[in-house]
């Protein structure tokens, strides 16, 4: 086997890797770490790499040490922040250069590549658990919740007008129950996607419209697209579902105050979703919804994506359940990171393969 040249070694790493000269100044940055620092890496040549790193390390001595003993050196669980996102926990490796005296090679492997995938698979189980009884309680409930509700409407025509109120109160309730059961239905019936070959922009075009005239109308939604972005292959209707839901969230975040949304689409070629059976799948295709809200109740980050679990009043905890149901029946991965000040959801999806290649794609014919 032909090892493969240097420069495509480095183009595929899948962690941002940084080589620093003596003097702290940025010699190169491979795809990943443009990705992670937002910035190109002919903008980061030559430049302090720590105006746009934030390590909450003493990497400077960190380096000291590398260069003066000739030995790598490992920091895990720091914080690692760039200006443009809030900070997330990172492990880093520091590793002398050979043959180029006093260079670094910093390696950042940021800790959600590892947890989102674990986090998405205990989700994707979770999500499914939870249709059995989704199901089984929409049909013990509601129906004697009819029986009730007729109850109660026929006891309020013979009582006295100060015990309207409460008869009242008992059928505003129960409709309110059913009203949660119809949700519950959804969740649990939801049909398999029929997918397609998407443009991922144009279903978050109707979403955006959707949000602006009715649900987000307060907020500033901002758009920041790579048009370059190739087709995903996925199932439009509960595609939009899924984005809808996503800005609901973000936009129920500032409590009614005006706010923003950014929506963001970039390509990332780092993540690939292992398959049970080996092998893997790439996700390339990034959508990233951020608000500028208060953030996530720690108590729940890790848990919101499973099912009745809910940071708002009232709220049902079936949104995000189905979200990350409906992204894990499409292949994909969802994942969240938050500080006050900024949340953002983050969509992964494949590349829809080629015409000929698809599910149901008519076969060339054979030539004699």
């Amino acid at each position: 086997m032909t090892l493969p040249p240097a420069a495509t070694l480095w183009a595929s790493l899948p962690v941002p890797a940084i080589i620093i000269d003596g003097g702290g100044l940025t010699v190169e940055a491979n795809p990943a770490a443009e990705q992670f620092l937002n910035i190109s890496a002919r903008v980061l040549k030559g430049q302090p790499l720590f105006d746009r790193l934030a390590v909450d390390a003493p990497l400077e001595e960190v380096l000291a040490r590398v260069r003066g003993d000739q030995s790598s050196l490992f920091i895990n669980d720091v914080d690692v922040g760039t200006g443009d996102r809030a900070p997330v926990l990172c492990n880093l490796q520091a590793a002398p250069l050979a043959d180029a005296p006093g260079h670094v090679l910093l390696l950042v492997s940021p800790r959600e590549f590892a947890e989102r995938i674990g986090r998405g698979q205990g989700t994707r189980h979770a999500a499914r658990s939870a249709i059995g009884m989704a199901e089984m309680l929409a049909h013990e409930i509601k129906n004697p919740l009819a029986g009730i509700a007729g109850a109660a409407q026929l006891l309020a025509m013979t009582l006295p007008a100060e015990d309207m109120e409460l008869a009242g109160l008992i059928v505003a309730e129960t409709r309110r129950i059913v009203k949660l059961l119809g949700q519950v239905e959804q969740f649990g019936n939801l049909r398999p996607p029929e997918a397609r070959a998407v443009n991922i922009h144009d279903v978050l075009d109707r979403a955006r419209r959707s949000a602006l005239v009715g649900f987000a109308a307060h907020m500033a939604i901002l758009e920041d697209y790579d048009p370059s972005l190739p087709l995903t292959l996925g199932d439009p209707d509960q595609l939009l579902q899924v984005l809808l839901n996503l800005l609901r969230n973000a936009a129920e975040a500032s409590g009614g105050k005006p706010g923003t949304i950014r929506i963001r689409t970039f390509y990332d070629h780092a993540l690939r979703r292992r398959r049970a059976g080996g092998g893997g799948t790439s996700l390339p295709l990034q959508i990233e919804i951020a608000d500028d809200g208060p953030g996530i109740p720690p108590e729940i980050a890790e848990s919101i994506f499973d099912p009745f679990v809910s940071g708002r009043e009232n709220g049902t905890g079936l949104g995000l359940a189905l979200v990350s149901k409906i992204v894990a029946d499409h292949g994909g991965w969802i994942t969240a990171e938050s500080a006050p000040g900024r949340t953002v959801f983050r969509l992964s999806l494949p590349v829809a393969p080629p015409p000929e290649a698809r599910p149901g794609a008519p076969q060339p014919e054979e030539t004699a």
